[in-house]
């Protein structure tokens, strides 16, 4: 199956693609990692990126397209995949069709702003071995420090109420729209995302079967 996931940024996508790549064994593709892999390694393509994610906007279509354009023929594509992040823009989503890619189903997660912005602000992240926590739905046993490694955590400019603010906005002046595009294709399901991220799969799983 060759799947997209939609929704705004925190509204548990990633979590989602996680347990349908399990489910199905196919591979997950998060255009997000793969933006924050490249400015870690400090690559020509983060350098370039870099700027737009500090500052919560999208990076341009033609920098994305390409970096999907080369991960979609590699051989563990073959038997199918679910896309992350990707589309982000109708122009991204058409050039997704211009690829020649059928996709099969189209999942959309939806939760209200407010949910999305107490989720992300409330993030923290350790700056040393990566583990991820929120202080109020699952913080760490000393405040401010990880519980595996010892090391500060911090809270990455990204999840900052602000930056939430700004993705939001963009998230639905430019992203938003895909839901019309894929809508009129028949192939798109609507999962209202839950407070409990079990009963946000239990809905994913059964959008999946349909």
């Amino acid at each position: 199956m060759k799947l997209i996931l939609l929704g705004a940024p925190g509204a548990g996508k990633g979590t989602q693609a996680e347990v349908i790549c399990e489910k199905l064994s196919i591979p997950a593709v998060s255009t997000g990692n793969m933006i924050r892999a490249a400015i870690a390694q400090g690559t020509e393509f983060g350098i370039k990126a870099k700027s737009y994610a500090d500052e919560g906007r999208l990076v341009p279509d033609e920098i994305v397209v390409s970096i999907i354009k080369d991960r979609l023929v590699q051989d563990d594509m073959k038997n199918g995949f679910i896309l992350d992040g990707f589309p982000r823009t109708v122009p991204q989503a058409e050039a997704l069709d211009k690829m020649g890619v059928e996709i099969d189903m189209v999942i959309t997660i939806e939760v209200e702003d407010d949910k999305i912005t107490k989720r992300m602000s409330g993030r923290r992240v350790c700056g040393s071995c990566g583990a991820s926590y929120h202080i109020e739905y699952k913080p760490s046993q000393v405040d401010g420090i990880c519980d595996k490694c010892g090391a500060e955590t911090i809270q990455r400019k990204d999840d900052h109420p602000d930056t939430v603010k700004s993705r939001l906005e963009i998230y639905h002046n430019e992203t938003a729209p895909l839901k019309d595009y894929y809508s009129k294709t028949g192939k798109l399901k609507v999962v209202h995302g839950q407070d409990e991220v079990k009963d946000t799969t239990a809905l994913t799983l059964k959008a999946l079967e349909g």
